[in-house]
């Protein structure tokens, strides 16, 4: 099974399409995810024929757009056509899949089904493939609390975020082995970033005082992929996903950033594409 590593748009919003895009090639990278800036015409331009001339000479480069429609206050029904909207202008760029920040924490188990099941109408009509995302704020922001909704949809795929699930419950997850197992194999997209009790990001995946927290996360990176290769998929995309203030923690008053983020989501792609094919750590 071949492993291949996108490129987080998220940070690098300050860039004109074509400049991340190449930034995103020199680094090696072999795909994309982005918050697509659906108002900015000439962004999206650019950004489809530069798409469209690497695909010429690499037809597996993935592009992996985010919906993240949020409730603002609206009930559930307005919400559900908001979301079909930015999906329906997601699903027109020809992604290989979507990325959904689906419904929300506050939103009752119904509801939330309700959400699901139109997300999961929309993709079958569409022939669309849409992952959610493991999120604080969203239907899934708990590990425990998703087992239901897996239940209820067993055909869900999931965007793997577990550092979520360690600042929902304070903890690196000890004593959730057995939930952790039952998620795992939903999982068909993975985030790369640490987290710890506290936060979804340290400050540096190098510092050696999260060495315990790097551990924890990449025996779970392992079982998720053992779990894909296991299950006969042609490929698994990774993330790596540090991002920039506030999830990069700042100095006080100069609010100076700790750490660089790209430097980081580099790193951890090189660590992840030698530990992972080799089977390390």
């Amino acid at each position: 099974m071949e492993i291949r590593y996108c490129c987080p748009f998220w940070g690098c919003e300050h860039l004109e399409a074509a400049a991340f895009i190449e930034q995103c090639l020199a680094a090696g990278y072999q795909g994309i995810e982005i918050n697509w800036p659906s108002a900015h015409e000439a962004f999206t331009s650019t950004f489809l024929k530069q798409l469209e001339a690497i695909r010429h000479t690499d037809p597996h480069f993935l592009f992996i757009p985010q919906q993240l429609t949020s409730p603002h206050g609206m009930p559930v029904d307005a919400l559900i056509e908001k979301m079909k909207q930015k999906l329906s202008e997601l699903a027109a760029l020809s992604p290989d899949f979507i990325n959904s920040h689906t419904g929300k924490d506050y939103y009752t188990f119904d509801d939330n089904c309700r959400i699901l099941e139109a997300a999961l109408t929309f993709g079958q009509q569409r022939g669309v493939r849409i992952l959610h995302e493991t999120h604080r704020g969203r239907f899934s922001f708990h590990a425990a609390s998703l087992i239901p909704y897996l239940e209820r949809f067993p055909e869900l795929e999931l965007v793997g975020d577990f550092s979520h699930f360690c600042t929902v419950s304070e903890s690196l997850l000890q004593d959730q082995t057995a939930i952790i197992d039952r998620i795992i194999p939903h999982i068909s997209h993975l985030h790369a970033r640490i987290g710890h009790e506290q936060g979804p990001q340290v400050n540096h995946p190098q510092a050696p005082e999260w060495a315990k927290h790097w551990d924890y996360f990449f025996q779970w990176w392992k079982a998720i992929v053992a779990n894909k290769r296991q299950s006969g998929a042609e490929y698994f995309s990774i993330t790596p996903e540090f991002g920039p203030a506030p999830y990069m923690p700042a100095e006080p008053f100069t609010q100076k950033p700790l750490s660089s983020q790209w430097d980081n989501n580099v790193f951890m792609r090189d660590q992840l594409m030698e530990l992972l094919q080799g089977g390390g750590r």
